[in-house]
């Protein structure tokens, strides 16, 4: 019974790290409706080009709030698919506070956040290129789940703000509970072991280990690159891939849109791989 106690606790935790990250989205976007609705829209939408940079570049902060964020705000159509796609490559999670503990070289750590980052910018770039909305981005109000059952934006921005948060909050956290408990019987572990340093079967496996919403698989991932028993294509598709509960967020508050959200995730795990196989590729001619 006792390890009932640490997942419901672990879950506890690492739901309520995601509190502030999401209170302030949620103010920011209700105040963005009250104070200006389409107008904003628009001239974030037409500023959005260099998204993709300012996105890869601070998805490098070892955190996953901004993830859940970007995806909040994708949503509401206030940044661009190619914005979001390079928080989402970009973001380090658990991956930076583990090499440090772990006193890995400070070129790895380097190498590693200016790997990530540059591909989910130049990712972003491309898909800017091609997927930018236009018409549709600029007629949507800045919202994000007001068009489908009981909202509170009408009832003020404080209102809409604790309401908004309490609903995502309430999702993150039941399926990290659930996910917790799969997670007892099924560890990342077991899974990992057929990963190995094989070229192709292993960033296939790590970047599908990475997709998983929780903080562990980044832990994981990591932790076997250090000890020999993940080779380095591996660990950059998992890497990758591992947008904390970014992804989790995007499919609560984009739940109209839900075909663009698996095209979204088939993407981010599709880039995963293709990195990886390519890294593993490169490392092997070295």
């Amino acid at each position: 019974m006792d390890f009932i106690l640490d997942i419901l606790l672990d879950t506890i935790l690492d739901t309520a790290k995601l509190v502030p990250f999401l209170l302030l989205t949620f103010f920011l976007m209700a105040l963005l409706e009250k104070k200006a609705g389409t107008k904003v829209n628009d001239t974030l939408s037409r500023a959005g080009r260099m998204g993709p940079v300012v996105g890869g570049l601070l998805g490098m902060i070892p955190q996953c709030g901004f993830s859940a964020a970007a995806s909040s705000f994708y949503a509401g159509r206030v940044i661009s698919v190619g914005t979001l796609i390079a928080v989402y490559l970009s973001t380090s999670d658990e991956m930076l506070p583990i090499l440090i503990s772990c006193q890995a070289p400070v070129t790895l750590m380097l190498k590693l956040l200016l790997l990530k980052a540059g591909i989910g910018i130049f990712v972003g770039l491309i898909l800017d290129c091609f997927f930018i909305p236009k018409k549709s981005m600029r007629r949507s109000r800045v919202n994000i789940q007001c068009q489908s059952g009981f909202c509170a934006c009408r009832q003020g921005v404080v209102k809409s703000t604790l309401w908004h948060t309490f609903q995502v909050v309430g999702y993150i956290f039941l399926f990290s509970l659930a996910l917790g408990f799969l997670l007892h019987y099924v560890s990342l572990e077991t899974i990992a072991t057929f990963m190995g340093d094989r070229v192709i079967l292993g960033p296939l496996v790590a970047a599908a280990v990475g997709l998983i919403p929780n903080c562990a698989s980044s832990v994981v991932l990591t932790t076997m690159y250090l000890e020999g028993a993940l080779g380095l294509g591996a660990m950059l598709a998992g890497l990758l891939t591992n947008a904390g509960v970014g992804v989790l967020v995007l499919f609560r508050v984009n739940q109209n849109r839900r075909k663009e959200n698996l095209y979204i995730l088939g993407g981010l795990y599709g880039i995963g791989v293709v990195s990886g196989v390519i890294m593993n590729l490169i490392s092997g001619m070295l």
